[in-house]
This record gives C-alpha cells, sequence and structure tokens, in this order.
C-alpha cells in the first residue's frame, strides 16, 4: 500500500516477518513541485527518504528499495523491540551511510536480545548501535516537513510516535493500532502509562489525523476516540 499525502510525501508499507511487523518507506518528493512551478533548468535534486522500523526477514523490503531506486538516508525506531529492528543490520549493510535514530532510553536495546525481546521469541536479534537518539518534545526535518517525536511510552519505556502536523499523520508504532493498544504484559511495560500518554499525545490530535500504525490496517484518531474498546 502506498499513501500520498499532503507536502509531496508519500508512504509505503511492507508487512515483514513472522509477527507482521509494519515497516514504513517515507519519501519525500520535494522537487515534483519545484520541477512544476520553475522553468526549464537543472535536474532538481532526487527525493528523501526515510524508513521506520525495519521488521525481521527484510527481503521485501529490500527488493522495493532496489527496485524504486531509493536510498534511505534515515532510520527511525518507534521503540526497539526485535520485531521492529530486525532488518536494520540488512539495511545497514546495503546502505551504511543511513542514520539509525532509536529512543534514548532504549538505545542499548538494539545489541541486547534479552532486552529487546527476541531472545524470549527463540531469536537472537543483536542490530547495528544507534547513530543518534532522540526523545519526545524533539523534532525533526525532512526537507520542508516537520516530524514531532511524542510521548508514547508504555508498551515499551521509551517507545515514541511520529508525526507530521502538515501532512496529518502519525506512525505509532505499538502504541496505538485500529480498535487495540500495545501490549503491557510484558518485560518492562508499564499499561497504566501508555493509556495516559495514548490519551495526552495521540487523542489530543486531530481526528482526521492518519494513524500507521506497527502492525495491523492503518486507521484515523477519530475512528480510535469513538470505536477502540480500550479507551
Amino acid at each position: 500500500m502506498i499513501l500520498h499525502l499532503p507536502g509531496e510525501l508519500s508512504i509505503a508499507t511492507l508487512v515483514l516477518g513472522p509477527l507482521l511487523t509494519n515497516t514504513y518507506v517515507l519519501v519525500h518528493h520535494p522537487a515534483r513541485r519545484a520541477a512544476r512551478d520553475a522553468p526549464a533548468g537543472p535536474t532538481p535534486a532526487g527525493p528523501t527518504c526515510w524508513l521506520v522500523d525495519p521488521g525481521l526477514e527484510p527481503e521485501p523490503l529490500l527488493d522495493y528499495l532496489r527496485h524504486k531506486q531509493l536510498q534511505p538516508q534515515r532510520v527511525l525506531l518507534t521503540h526497539c523491540h526485535g520485531d521492529h529492528i530486525g532488518g536494520l543490520s540488512a539495511v545497514k549493510e546495503l546502505w551504511p551511510e543511513a542514520i539509525v535514530g532509536a529512543p534514548l532510553a532504549e538505545a542499548d536495546w538494539l545489541t541486547d536480545p534479552a532486552r529487546n525481546l527476541s531472545l524470549p521469541f527463540g531469536m537472537h536479534v543483536v542490530a547495528p548501535e544507534a547513530d543518534e537518539t532522540f526523545q519526545a518534545g524533539e523534532e525533526l526535518q525532512m526537507g520542508g516537513l516537520t516530524w514531532e517525536i511524542l510521548d508514547t511510552a508504555g508498551h515499551s519505556p521509551g517507545g515514541v510516535s511520529f508525526y507530521c502536523r502538515r501532512c496529518g499523520v502519525v506512525l505509532t508504532g505499538d502504541a496505538l493500532f485500529a480498535d487495540s493498544i500495545g501490549r503491557s504484559d510484558i518485560p518492562e511495560a508499564d499499561g497504566e502509562k501508555l493509556l495516559r500518554n495514548i490519551r495526552r499525545s495521540l487523542l489530543a490530535l486531530p481526528e482526521s489525523t492518519r494513524v500507521l500504525p506497527g502492525h495491523g490496517p492503518p486507521t484515523t484518531i477519530g475512528e480510535e476516540r469513538t470505536s477502540n474498546p480500550f479507551l
């Protein structure tokens, strides 16, 4: 599925691995508007490509990037559980200059299979270390687009969501799903904190905001306000 949004942004969804993790390919095409508006001249710069949560068994993701001739400049992690970082090594092997960003509170999980919970599931995920860390309240710039980092910790202690106000979209990781929320019956989870953060950080967004979760189908903030049985 490819979602085309305002601000010359497209988001492709690839479902990866045994836990069916949604990995997102964000592509910003500022050159499209420039090409329409500007007189003939030099070819504009290519698109900016970011990845969010490269999952296990990442071959479909790698094939997609190669087919589209995309070079990811940045890889963002909503949290550092094994099913959301399992493809990170393969991405860095092919695109070593891609900058990996992880929540500060979980950055050391990348190299720890016990804490990233891959070991309890019979796997042994050891990912490359983060190149940068971030916390809720900070912002990331993607060309002319601003991504706000929202505090949605609870499923994991450092979990975040990425919100682009201009595009009307939020990537929620394992905090908020269609008609559900993230698990809190796992190590280092806090269900009460998760509910507080969902209500404060996500349900306060405009109801038309598209929600792209870490698993399952997309939804909207309005739909979850009215129909999510956990809220």
